[in-house]
Formats: structure tokens, C-alpha cells, sequence
């Protein structure tokens, strides 16, 4: 029983040091990675960690620095002009289970498809990922390119080691993205 316990603790000691200290030498929280139709990609460092809100000058919320859901609502709002109703939330609150397939997401003011239905992903939507065991909070990226068989997503904090860019494969000619956590994809109007 205490070494189980003790197994316990270990475990959740490191689960909680890899997910809010930043284990990357070659990185600290706030250096630019990528960049996509000129809006940067910043790396965050450990998943967990925050370095505070980012607003715009007219105080709307982008969310907290360096996560995902601020890179994909700044990268909306610098692009657009984008700003969505609900300016909170996390990446697995972007899509909304009862919103039909292509119809208005109201808290976003964005088209919402779900993956494997009808619609093809486009560049530059929005594609928002669920949860899973390290990550309760969702993800959400922004499709930087289209292929006849793939997708690439750009996105901010994949944690310490991530790449800024992932390619998926498309399936159901072309309408389902081969990602077991792929909800849908969101699309300005």
C-alpha cells in the first residue's frame, strides 16, 4: 500500500512539474516559433503555464497569453477583426454540441461543421480539438493548408517539445481529418 502510494505521488508530482515548468532549454515563454498570414505562433513552454491575459487596446479578451485559444482568437481579430461574443472559454468550449452542422455558432459568431459530415475543412478555419488524459481543456489550432488527402494546422503551446505544425490525413474524401479528437472546424461567414 505505501509503495502504491508513493507510486501515487510520483506520479502526480511529475504530471504537474512537466505540465507547468518549462523543461525546453531551448525556449522560454514568449519566443516567436512560426507565424501564419503574417500572426505569430509564440511558444508557451510547459502546457499549464500562464503569463498572464492578453487584451486589445479596446480591452477585448484574447484570452491568457500564449495558450492556444489566444493564439487562434488573436489570429481571428488581427486577420477580421474578428471579435466573438463569448471572448472566454476554453479550446473544447469553441465548439458547440448542439449547434448543427453548418449553421451559426452564436458564441463565436463562426459556421460550425462537424468533422466527418458534410463540409471540407478550409484554410484558415478554426479547428478545435477535445480533451483528453493530459489535457483537460481541449485545443484549438487554425488550418494553415489543404491537400487533396491532408490538412496542416498551425497552432500555439503543443507543449515543450511540440511542433507548430501538424498535418492530418483526410479521409471520407476529404470531409473527416484522421485525428480521434477532431470536433469540427469553425468559419467566419
Amino acid at each position: 500500500m505505501k509503495l502504491a502510494m508513493l507510486l501515487l505521488a510520483l506520479l502526480v508530482a511529475g504530471y504537474l512539474v512537466a505540465t507547468r515548468v518549462n523543461i525546453n532549454p531551448a525556449h522560454a515563454p514568449g519566443d516567436p516559433l512560426d507565424a501564419f498570414n503574417g500572426v505569430s505562433v509564440y511558444y508557451n513552454g510547459a502546457i499549464n503555464h500562464v503569463s498572464g491575459r492578453l487584451t486589445t487596446p479596446g480591452g477585448y479578451n484574447l484570452g491568457l497569453r500564449y495558450q492556444c485559444v489566444e493564439f487562434v482568437k488573436r489570429y481571428y481579430y488581427e486577420r477580421f477583426g474578428h471579435e466573438m461574443p463569448n471572448s472566454m472559454g476554453h479550446a473544447k468550449e469553441f465548439f458547440a454540441a448542439k449547434v448543427a452542422d453548418g449553421a451559426l455558432n452564436r458564441e463565436r459568431m463562426l459556421l460550425q461543421y462537424r468533422n466527418g459530415a458534410a463540409s471540407v475543412p478550409r484554410e484558415e478555419d478554426l479547428i478545435v480539438f477535445a480533451p483528453w488524459a493530459f489535457n483537460r481543456y481541449g485545443h484549438v489550432a487554425i488550418v494553415s493548408a489543404v491537400g487533396p488527402d491532408f490538412i496542416e494546422v498551425i497552432q500555439q503551446n503543443p507543449g515543450p517539445f511540440g511542433s507548430s505544425r501538424e498535418r492530418y490525413a483526410l479521409e471520407q474524401q476529404g470531409r473527416r481529418v484522421a485525428h480521434d479528437r477532431v470536433l469540427g472546424w469553425l468559419r467566419r461567414p
